[in-house]
């Protein structure tokens, strides 16, 4: 019976520009997922842009722009290293997207509801 995978790498952090540890990285999971494919199994290959940090806003302030414009010129130079090697995700995201937003808050209210977050003065 075929496998149903869910597959992404860790989120490029956008304080820098593109480098050989995430394409490295890429390559790695691409070649799985390939693999999984060539098996029959059904493979969602998933990856984003994490948007937030402190990293990134000093280095648009420093760079005197905002930082989704910041983020917005780093995840600019992903592609052509992507298709350089020939790697595909089937959906590329940002952490910054309102999807996102909504989906985290929705997990986090339906956690609390469920009884499952607590909190307290330390």
């Amino acid at each position: 019976m075929p496998r149903q995978l869910f597959v992404t790498t860790a989120l490029p952090y956008a304080n820098g520009n593109f480098h050989i540890g995430h394409i490295m990285e890429y390559i790695q999971a691409d070649i799985w997922v390939r693999f999984q494919r060539m098996q029959g199994n059904a493979v969602n290959f998933v990856g984003a842009d994490d948007t937030h940090g402190a990293p990134i806003m000093i280095a648009a302030e420093k760079a005197g722009i905002t930082p989704q414009q910041f983020v917005a010129n780093i995840a600019a130079g992903r592609k052509p290293y992507l298709d350089g090697f020939h790697i595909a995700f089937d959906n590329w995201h940002s952490t910054d997207a309102p999807e996102n937003h909504a989906l985290a808050q929705q997990i986090y209210r339906d956690l609390k509801a469920a009884g499952l977050i607590s909190s307290k003065v330390i």
